[in-house]
Order: C-alpha cells, then sequence, then structure tokens
C-alpha cells in the first residue's frame, strides 16, 4: 500500500528576486525606481500573452511594496497609496468605472499604480477613458523567456521547494511538457509532491513515472 506524507508546506511567496528578468530588464528598472520612490513616472501597464509570468511579477511587486510598509490594494478597484491591479481585459462595465475612478484618485494623490492585462492598451475591451489612463503611464511587453531562462526561472523554483533540479529534469520538462512558464512550474511542484508522496528522490525516471500516471 502506497503511503502518503503530508505536504504541509505553505505555497512559495512570489518574490522580486526569484523573477528571472530575461529581456526585460527596463521593466525591472522601472519597478525598482518605483519601489524605492524614486521615479518620475508612477503608472506602469505590463502585457503579455497568457502563462509569461504577469501574476506572479504583479504579486512578486506588491509583497516587496508590502515588506517596506507601504499600503496596496489589489484588483484595481479602489485607490491607495499603492494598486495592483492584474487581467484587466475580464473587468465588467461596473469595475471599469470603479477602476477609472481609482485610476484618478491614486494618479492625483501621488501614488503608485502597476497594472497587468492580455493585450496592448489599445486593443484591450474596456471602455475608451481606460485604455487612454493604461497608455497615459509607461507600457512594456512583457518578453518571453528563451529555454535558459526558463531553466534558471525552474532551477530557482526548485530551491524554493526545497531541492535542487538536476538538468537532465530540466530539459525533459522543456521537451514532454507544455512550454509556458505557469504549466512547467506546475509539473515541478507536482513532481515536488510526488516524490515526497513516493518517498524518492526527484530524478527523470521519477518525472517519466509523474507524467505516465497522469497520461492515464
Amino acid at each position: 500500500m502506497q503511503q502518503l506524507v503530508l505536504d504541509i508546506r505553505p505555497p512559495a511567496r512570489p518574490e522580486l528576486c526569484r523573477f528571472v528578468v530575461g529581456r526585460n530588464i527596463e521593466l525591472m528598472a522601472q519597478l525598482q525606481a518605483m519601489l524605492d520612490g524614486r521615479a518620475a513616472e508612477r503608472a506602469v501597464y505590463v502585457w503579455g500573452a497568457p502563462g509569461s509570468g504577469k501574476s506572479y511579477l504583479l504579486q512578486a511587486w506588491a509583497n516587496a511594496c508590502t515588506a517596506r510598509g507601504l499600503a496596496v490594494a489589489s484588483g484595481g478597484l479602489q485607490a491607495a497609496p499603492v494598486v495592483v491591479a492584474d487581467a484587466v481585459e475580464h473587468w465588467d462595465e461596473a469595475q471599469q468605472r470603479a477602476a477609472f475612478a481609482a485610476f484618478n484618485a491614486v494618479r492625483e494623490a501621488g501614488g503608485v499604480w502597476l497594472a497587468a492585462g492580455n493585450a496592448a492598451p489599445a486593443d484591450l475591451p474596456v471602455m475608451p477613458e481606460l485604455r487612454t489612463r493604461f497608455g497615459w503611464g509607461l507600457v512594456f511587453q512583457l518578453q518571453g523567456l528563451d529555454d535558459a531562462e526558463k531553466r534558471a526561472a525552474l532551477a530557482q523554483h526548485a530551491e524554493t521547494l526545497g531541492f535542487r533540479l538536476d538538468p537532465a529534469v530540466a530539459d525533459y520538462l522543456l521537451n514532454h511538457t507544455a512550454r509556458d512558464m505557469q504549466s512547467l512550474l506546475g509539473v515541478l511542484e507536482a513532481l515536488d509532491r510526488f516524490s515526497l508522496e513516493m518517498r524518492r528522490p526527484i530524478t527523470l525516471p521519477l518525472l517519466r513515472q509523474l507524467l505516465a500516471n497522469q497520461a492515464c
């Protein structure tokens, strides 16, 4: 009978130091400047494809702001010294109006605003006034990671889970699973849980067994 081990560790907390920057150097420099209170522009909109890391980046930046003692409002529907809004393309009409009012209030008060969506401001399915507001600040397209950067991201996430990732395991993940980071990290976390359940170290044979079980 297989003995299961209860994994009671909390999920890894998103942190800016664990975000693999890749080609997003200018974006990260701007976010750091906003965090330090030295940014000339205090509103940023980030867009990119699903799985590109937008949500992780926003959560990590919000956590960094909180660690600095800044009051953070998530969701974009109310004003605060720091506002973080993710997946703005899903806002309904009432949410769009609330976000429009919040954006204006934050800007007038000198607060900072970080929002993200799946398209550039001009292509968002929101009211024109809100698209204009998103375009007022700096707009960055989040650049996806190449394979080397994905390996680095996987290795970093493995460290947060408490193990060292064998390069052969990382290569197999990239070649035999979905390649977006959200899916890759999901499989890596499932592999970590599976290793605890099986009481076996994380190896390439264990990964193959996990994927075979998932395919059944």
